[in-house]
């Protein structure tokens, strides 16, 4: 469901988006444009190491690593104001979780995208067992193929696909992850275990239709965290690409919500 509309006041506090496994910020697309649209605040995105920008760097093997390389560009930006909003989505979600469990004086809020954890869900539904066979076939094949299998796991809106393959793949060859990257991201997500729940406020959303992660392991975190948890009815694990209205409209009401609180 969408929430009610509620009037934005003006906020200084950047929100950063974070990407998942072998994605880098472009793969944000209109959602970030349409977000911009909505919100009063800086949004901001970057790369972690091994990925878009840096994708010449080598991935950490730990979430802390990658929290690291990009909550290091966050502290150089010039929006940087001690304080951010971070809205992130699968092992982008994980990096989240951990900067607000490590620095949690510089987190004003935290909203995860089908995101998952050790030990609340278990291997077979933190990555789809059904879908094993398709992601080591994604590492060893060539780039636009391996764009091709990516799109076809992640997304749940078929209309979309036509529109960005050409995109992804041209990104792929423009900055291309690594096979080693993208093992050395895979591993440091299988190795995520549950941190303390973030003492900000604090969202989960989910999609139905993700083949990806299952759903469950919103709805896992969500309890034990004891935070509030939000569905998607049809969309895939890339809620942002399927419906990105849907998903600015959450936020916007999530952070009106957080100003209202703090009046």
């Amino acid at each position: 469901m969408v929430l009610a509309d509620v009037t934005v006041l003006a906020d200084a506090t950047p929100v950063l988006l974070i990407r998942g496994l072998t994605r880098e910020q472009r793969h944000w697309g209109e959602f970030k444009t349409l977000l911009s649209a909505a919100l009063p605040n800086p949004v901001l995105s970057f790369d972690f190491a091994g990925t878009g920008q840096l994708y010449q760097q080598r991935s950490p093997c730990g979430i802390s690593g990658l929290r690291q390389s990009v909550r290091q560009q966050w502290l150089q930006a010039p929006q940087y104001n001690g304080r951010v909003h971070l809205l992130a989505i699968s092992l982008g979600a994980m990096l989240a979780a951990d900067w607000a469990a490590q620095y949690p004086h510089e987190v004003a809020s935290v909203t995860l995208i089908n995101s998952s954890a050790r030990p609340l869900s278990p291997f077979y539904r933190r990555l789809c067992w059904r879908n094993y066979p398709a992601i080591l076939r994604s590492v060893v094949v060539g780039a636009a193929q391996r764009e091709q299998i990516i799109l076809q796991l992640t997304s749940a809106n078929a209309a979309a696909h036509s529109r960005v393959i050409p995109d992804w793949q041209l990104w792929q060859q423009q900055r291309p992850v690594s096979k080693l990257n993208a093992l050395r991201q895979l591993w440091a997500a299988s190795r995520f275990v549950i941190t303390p729940a973030p003492q900000c406020p604090t969202l989960l959303l989910s999609s139905l239709g993700d083949k990806l992660v299952n759903p469950q392991c919103s709805a896992d975190l969500a309890r034990y965290w004891q935070v509030a948890h939000i569905q998607h009815p049809w969309a895939g694990h890339d809620l942002a690409l399927d419906d990105a209205p849907w998903l600015v409209a959450q936020y916007r009401q999530q952070l009106a919500v957080i100003r209202q609180a703090g009046r």
